[in-house]
């Protein structure tokens, strides 16, 4: 998008924003002008995704996030708003995999796979909505996957999570729309990060960045009032043959 206004004022958590689509959707948002509080499990990662986004100014604040548990949820929205004076964009970035056929798949991965990419969506959600609101409105970005519409082998709790995120979405969007609050999911492809352990990095020309990601997280964030982009699907141009 040509043109993209600054997010000076705004506020913006992103969850899993230590590294891969979240960092790079936090790294966008501050270059414009956003406050931006990160969540992540791994504290050492939070402090060094901090420090790197603080290098511009004192408008980056993050701490150790466990989006499956409630509480810590309630916490970190409570903080942030504190902090920062207010809420106005919530990006669902947190997110797991773990592939193993379904009779094979234990519960523990089951459980952990579902309350991440699902339940900890709707924690952060049912926290941010009354912040977003009595700000005037704001957005609600839930980073999702092709996963969801585009099944495949050994990926069932991920599929379904993702899956039933969509669904979430939409229903989010028809929930709260009216209250200026814009609900959108972004369904990427194949992705350069480390979510896969590693392996994604060899020989991944052909796949998106994160960058990639981020900037349409931007755009989404930028547009006019009168415009939603509810859903975004991404996908490489060129994909491996």
């Amino acid at each position: 998008m040509t043109n993209t206004p600054q997010l000076n004022g705004k506020v913006a958590i992103v969850t899993g924003g230590s590294s891969g689509i979240g960092l790079a959707i936090a790294s966008v948002l501050r270059a414009r002008g956003a406050s931006v509080m990160i969540g992540a499990r791994n504290a050492a990662r939070v402090d060094r995704a901090k420090q790197n986004l603080a290098a511009g100014g004192d408008c980056v604040d993050g701490a150790p996030l466990d989006v499956r548990d409630p509480d810590q949820v309630e916490a970190f929205v409570g903080h942030t708003v504190k902090r920062f004076g207010g809420l106005d964009i919530l990006i669902n970035n947190a997110g797991i995999g773990g592939f193993a056929k379904i009779a094979d798949q234990s519960l523990e991965e089951w459980r952990s796979i579902i309350d991440t990419n699902l339940s900890g969506v709707f924690y952060c959600c049912r926290a941010a909505i009354p912040h977003l609101r009595r700000r005037g409105g704001g957005f609600i970005i839930n980073i999702s996957s092709l996963a969801g519409k585009n099944a495949f082998p050994e990926a069932g709790a991920y599929c379904a999570s993702k899956a039933a995120l969509n669904m979430f979405s939409e229903v989010l969007m028809q929930e709260v729309r009216y209250d200026d609050i814009r609900v959108s999911y972004v369904m990427p492809g194949s992705v350069t990060t480390a979510f896969d352990g590693g392996r994604a990095q060899a020989g991944s020309d052909w796949k998106m960045t994160a960058e990639d990601i981020a900037e349409v997280v931007l755009d989404i964030v930028s547009i006019n009032r009168r415009t939603l982009a509810s859903r975004v699907e991404m996908r490489p141009a060129k994909p491996k043959k």
